[in-house]
C-alpha cells in the first residue's frame, strides 16, 4: 500500500510526527537564509570571497539540504510501511486536493535538494531549477496552513491534532 491510509492506523506515530515538525523547521531555514547560498555562489563566480556569514549558511544550506533529502527518505518508508490515518469525511474534492498537495511536498522535499546538490557540482540549469523550489514551497505551504486551521476551526474534525498528538 503506497502512501494510502492502513485501516487499523488511527494517527501518526511519535517519529512521523517528530520527522514532520524536524523537516518542517529545516525547510523554514532554507527558506529563510538559502540566499546566502546565491552570495557565496556568486561570489566563486566572480573571484572573490564571499562574507564569512555568506560561507557560513550556505554551508548549513547545504548540510540541511541532505539532512531533509535523508529524513523525507524515512518519512516516506514509514508512510509506505505504517500507512496513514483516514482522511476526515469531505467531499472528493477537499479528499483529492489533500492528497495532491501532500504528494507534491513529497515531490518537492526530493526535487529541491536533488537539483541543489546538482546545482551545485554542475552548475546550470539546475540552479535555475532549484531556484524555483522557493515560491513552490512557500505557496503550498501557504495552502497547508490554510487547510489546517480550515480543518480545525471550521469542520472542527480533529485534523491538525493528528500532527501534534500520536494516536
Amino acid at each position: 500500500m503506497i502512501g494510502d491510509s492502513i485501516d487499523d492506523v488511527r494517527g501518526y506515530s511519535t517519529l512521523q510526527i517528530g520527522l514532520h515538525w524536524l523537516i518542517a523547521a529545516l525547510v523554514l531555514v532554507q527558506l529563510v537564509f538559502g540566499e546566502s547560498m546565491t552570495a557565496f555562489v556568486e561570489a566563486a563566480e566572480e573571484g572573490r570571497a564571499a562574507s564569512a556569514l555568506d560561507a557560513r549558511l550556505a554551508s548549513v544550506h547545504y548540510y540541511f539540504g541532505i539532512a531533509i533529502l535523508g529524513l523525507v527518505a524515512i518519512r516516506l518508508a514509514l508512510r509506505v510501511g505504517r500507512g496513514t490515518p483516514a482522511a476526515p469525511e469531505a467531499s472528493r474534492a477537499l479528499e483529492v486536493a489533500g492528497r495532491i498537495s501532500h504528494w507534491l511536498f513529497y515531490a518537492l522535499l526530493v526535487v529541491v535538494p536533488v537539483t541543489g546538490l546538482l546545482a551545485y557540482y554542475l552548475g546550470d540549469p539546475f540552479g535555475e531549477v532549484h531556484e524555483l523550489g522557493k515560491p513552490l514551497f512557500i505557496g503550498l505551504i501557504a495552502l497547508h496552513v490554510v487547510a489546517s486551521l480550515y480543518h480545525q476551526f471550521w469542520r472542527k474534525d480533529g485534523l491538525l491534532m493528528r500532527m501534534l498528538r500520536p494516536g
